[in-house]
């Protein structure tokens, strides 16, 4: 009678083990995130404050991503408002949230005209001399007082008009001339010489003439030694834009030996003519279908990444919000659409699980 029980005895222990066991593996399986999968950072950019106030967002941020990008908060027009008013208060924030859950954070962005505030605009108008001395003032301060904290920046967002190869006639353009690029990139390096810097642009991925204009741009700037580190593809793409084209286009930023970064990923349906409120609704409603192809080409950009970018030159792959709750597609340009890996409630798409597979491929 002793041996049979011991051997019952011994089944229970074995069966108890191997429950929890299991237990156990299903827990770090259900830990297992976007970034856990990838060989380079995985970030999103995100209002902080919509972050810190949604426990559940704020979950299946630390789950997937290590790295974070601000949407609009660390911009000039929040950095200084008015003059001689610098509010460091929400990078503060940002920069703990990232410290405390050991994510890279990335500076977006330095100069920008759509981010210029009236103030500036108003005192150079008076005084073009007086703007480049402001520009240095405020690079040196600002990418100073997050010198080894800020990883990396986007030193010139947007410079090149959205399609085809000219610089935009911005307000910078035209009191400083083109020279204003390069002036901000020595002056960032300047103030952090070991911070990796990126210029940022949309539409690069599919307008080849556009792309070949920024590539001949950032070749001047390496002959002149002019400290730039990278390119960043927004990557604000379509449905309909041919993989083909995309390869392409990361295969000659690829052959500038620099980082490449997907800066500001999503994928849309619709269309648009790059204008706010310009959006074109040609669909209405998402179906299975189209999610299933959403999520084949989210797959197909990331392994287009792995295979085309030498590891490297591999900066990561950021994308921009990642629900489609809190995209800024649907506001920006008036329409409805699905362009993220979350959907509205929060729940995994398909399109997750296509950017998964194609890390993990």
């Amino acid at each position: 009678m002793k041996k049979i029980y011991f051997i019952k005895s011994g089944c229970i222990l074995v069966l108890v083990l191997s429950v929890l066991a299991c237990n156990s593996s299903k827990k770090r399986n259900s830990t297992i995130g976007l970034k856990d999968a990838s060989t380079f950072p995985i970030g999103t950019a995100i209002k902080i404050h919509t972050l810190m106030n949604d426990a559940k967002l704020q979950k299946i941020q630390k789950q997937n991503f290590n790295s974070i990008t601000a949407t609009n908060d660390m911009k000039m027009q929040s950095i200084i408002p008015t003059e001689n008013n610098y509010n460091w208060k929400t990078v503060d924030t940002i920069l703990n949230y990232a410290e405390t859950h050991n994510q890279r954070l990335f500076g977006h962005n330095l100069i920008w005209h759509s981010s210029t505030p009236e103030w500036v605009i108003a005192k150079a108008e008076k005084d073009s001399l007086w703007l480049d001395s402001f520009m240095k003032e405020y690079i040196t301060r600002y990418v100073g007082r997050y010198k080894g904290k800020v990883a990396a920046w986007d030193v010139v967002n947007e410079a090149f008009e959205s399609s085809g190869g000219n610089y935009r006639e911005t307000f910078w353009y035209n009191k400083l001339g083109k020279s204003y690029i390069e002036k901000a990139f020595k002056y960032a390096h300047e103030a952090d010489p070991d911070a990796v810097l990126f210029y940022n642009d949309f539409n690069i991925e599919r307008d080849t003439t556009k792309l070949h204009a920024v590539i001949k741009m950032v070749n001047e700037f390496k002959e002149k030694g002019v400290p730039i580190s990278g390119i960043g593809f927004q990557m604000h793409i379509r449905m309909d834009i041919p993989d083909e084209i995309i390869a392409y286009s990361l295969k000659k930023a690829a052959e500038t030996g620099l980082q490449i970064h997907l800066s500001e990923v999503d994928i849309i349906f619709n269309t648009h003519n790059d204008e706010r409120l310009g959006g074109i609704e040609n669909y209405s409603s998402l179906t299975d279908e189209m999610k299933q192809a959403q999520a084949e080409k989210y797959k197909n950009l990331i392994e287009m990444y792995k295979e085309i970018v030498p590891k490297e030159q591999q900066f990561g792959i950021t994308l921009w919000d990642f629900t489609d709750r809190d995209t800024w597609i649907r506001g920006f340009f008036n329409m409805r659409d699905w362009p993220s890996i979350y959907d509205d409630n929060l729940q995994p798409k398909p399109a997750y699980l296509g950017f998964l597979e194609g890390l993990k491929d």
